[in-house]
């Protein structure tokens, strides 16, 4: 029991290093005062939960592991310095419920200084929780092409195809799929901008015909942040003598979106798409433009566990759970997707040839 204790405490303290270190990036790449304010309050607080787990392994009579930077904090710092606090926040806040939800202990007499996104991120947290899976899609587009690329160039080997047929479906493969997901992004993000152009318009009328209704619906929104009646009336009053100020709030607080970019951009979104897709899709046919045979197939293993292991890694930047477990999942769902296929692929050629 003191071992499990003993193992939990260790892993209390890791988790809360890891946050304390994080925020504290996070703190120093804002360039928004008040968030960088928010990041180191919340810093301080997480160091401070690392300092009970400390004090918990010293009652057990165990030495404290001294502090190291894990590789998840590493990424999302990397991540942040290039794309922004706010690209990397929801996987952040993700992580953090996900950390403390698989941690059953008792933390009595120890505050959890956790902030929620809202205080972070302001009332536009939910359009930036959309910009920031921006990094969960493209590990997930990568997977997509991976995974089904790899199963197809298996299929093509075990029937005994030769280099160039293996080669010419894998590219095919690639392709097909990229124009697939592409095109499947497009329809996606234009049919969602068009929905919330038609919210927008249905909302605009609204508060034309019955601007007392858009009054009382800011009033209420403002209520629910904990304002006192007679002050969020006062201050949806102040909103709603600019129309336009009061259509933007509205939309912001009812859909979660920045009306100036309705969820972001189609074309964008079909080209990230296709390269993402293209680019994990590549991995197990590669090694076919310089090789051929038995070299080639083995290196198109070698190649696609390459690239399984740093969708695992990415992927762990999400789920919270180890990148060993991550990694793992990966290899085994792809392993077997690709033995399938190369069996069915043997037998179909067999059959074929026969």
């Amino acid at each position: 029991m003191s071992n499990h204790r003993a193992r939990r405490f260790k892993n209390n303290l890791r988790i809360e290093r890891d946050n304390a270190a994080l925020y504290a990036q996070l703190a120093g790449l804002a360039t928004d005062a008040h968030l960088s304010r928010a990041y180191q309050r919340i810093a301080a607080g997480e160091q401070g939960n690392a300092q009970f787990w400390e004090a918990r392994l010293r009652e057990l009579g165990l030495a404290v592991p001294p502090p190291r930077i894990g590789l998840r904090v590493r990424a999302l710092s990397w991540f942040a310095r290039r794309f922004g606090t706010e690209f990397v926040m929801p996987t952040v806040v993700r992580l953090e419920h996900a950390d403390h939800g698989v941690t059953p202990v008792d933390r009595s007499g120890h505050r959890d200084h956790f902030i929620p996104v809202d205080e972070v991120g302001g009332h536009g947290h939910r359009h930036r929780t959309q910009s920031g899976n921006t990094l969960r899609a493209a590990v997930l587009g990568a997977n997509d092409g991976l995974v089904s690329n790899v199963s197809l160039v298996m299929g093509m080997a075990g029937a005994a195809s030769g280099d160039r047929a293996v080669l010419l479906a894998g590219l095919a493969g690639l392709v097909a799929g990229a124009c697939s997901m592409a095109l499947g992004e497009w329809l996606s993000v234009n049919s969602s901008r068009e929905f919330y152009q038609a919210q927008i318009t249905e909302r605009a009328e609204r508060l034309a015909v019955a601007p007392e209704d858009g009054l009382q619906n800011i009033a209420g929104i403002y209520r629910d942040k904990g304002l006192e009646p007679a002050a969020a009336e006062h201050l949806a009053e102040h909103i709603a003598e600019t129309p336009r100020a009061a259509l933007d709030m509205l939309v912001r607080e009812d859909l979660g979106i920045d009306p100036g970019e309705l969820g972001g951009s189609a074309y964008g979104a079909a080209v990230s798409s296709f390269c993402l897709f293209a680019c994990g899709a590549l991995f197990p046919v590669a090694p076919y433009f310089f090789s051929g045979g038995r070299t080639a197939l083995l290196a198109s293993m070698v190649s696609t566990a390459a690239g399984l292991a740093l969708i695992g890694i990415g992927t762990s930047l999400f789920t919270g759970r180890s990148m060993l477990f991550s990694i793992a999942r990966q290899f085994g769902i792809t392993a077997a997707a690709a033995a399938i296929t190369y069996a069915v692929g043997h037998v179909l050629g067999a059959v074929l040839a026969g």
